[in-house]
């Protein structure tokens, strides 16, 4: 049984977004803090700045920036997440089903639940492919904050085939073999 994994150039692309996802919560941060804790003393703390501008009512100025910086704030953790999770990813084709495996998710994925597989982005220069199966799998995951993250990076009846797998068309190859779907019929469940 061979085990598809992201090859090396797929990782570099997955730290180069880690980092960029990072320094973008690191820029809503301070520009929230900037955003919300100015104050005319300069040795005030942050929570006095912030509570004196609170006394005073904040401004459209610093409301907009302020959520905004706050949606990124809550955002970027979840990108975050969907990208370690690509990093993670290991695909096994085994007899009983795929077996898809990343950061404490080991999901099982027997060939007659596969419906078909779907193209997310046909103009992408890396696809992304999605396998669409009848059932929920991510109620194989115990951890239910796991299963969330899993969730919202994946949706709750498919599984995502990443774009810098190495082997990536031998792998959709196999499951669309042990599965009997054709291109045909991948292309119907994109419809």
């Amino acid at each position: 049984m061979k085990t598809y994994r992201l090859s090396p150039s797929g990782r570099r692309s997955a730290i180069v977004l880690m980092i960029g996802a990072l320094l973008i919560w690191m820029f809503a941060l301070w520009t929230l803090r900037i955003t919300l804790a100015t104050s005319s003393d300069p040795s005030a703390g942050l929570f006095q700045a912030f509570q004196e501008n609170l006394d005073r009512g904040l401004s459209a100025g610093q409301v907009i920036p302020a959520l905004l910086m706050v949606v990124l704030l809550i955002a970027t953790p979840l990108v975050l997440w969907g990208i370690l999770e690509e990093w993670g990813a290991q695909y096994t084709p085994t007899d009983a089903g795929l077996r898809f495996t990343s950061l404490g998710i080991a999901l099982n994925c027997p060939w007659d639940r596969i419906t078909g597989i779907r193209r997310l982005e046909e103009n992408a220069d890396e696809p992304l492919d999605a396998i669409m199966v009848s059932d929920d799998l991510s109620s194989q995951i115990k951890n239910p904050l796991v299963r969330w993250l899993h969730r919202q990076a994946c949706g709750d009846r498919r599984l995502l085939i990443y774009p810098g797998l190495e082997d990536r068309d031998d792998l959709l190859q196999e499951i669309r073999a042990r599965t009997g779907l054709t291109d045909v019929q991948s292309a119907l469940s994109q419809a």
